[in-house]
């Protein structure tokens, strides 16, 4: 039997990596809570940048997924350009109306 609870040092970067990404939508949807409308901080793109960075380490050095890499090069490549619009706006948060 397998024990599931070993886990190697790639492995540990990937969970992180998904962590973060995931939890991502815990701040975003606390903080539309809070504002009454839907809201997407900067800490939201922080996370997913952050989770995306693990994410893609961890599928070119510990797994050398092709698939993994690219599904995580595209959000990386967003998160990095929302990052930089929030930049140049310096703003803590902004609204996405509908």
């Amino acid at each position: 039997m397998p024990d599931i609870l070993h886990f190697s040092a790639w492995e540990i970067v990937g969970l992180l990596g998904a962590a973060l990404f995931s939890g991502r939508w815990i701040v975003q949807v606390i903080s539309s809570h809070k504002a009454g409308s839907p809201v997407v901080t900067k800490a939201f793109w922080l996370m997913s940048i952050s989770g995306n960075i693990l994410l893609l380490t961890y599928f070119i050095f510990g797994k050398t997924d092709k698939v993994g890499i690219i599904s995580n090069s595209f959000p990386a490549i967003l998160a990095v350009y929302n990052l930089w619009l929030l930049g140049k706006k310096s703003p803590q948060k902004y609204v996405i109306r509908g």
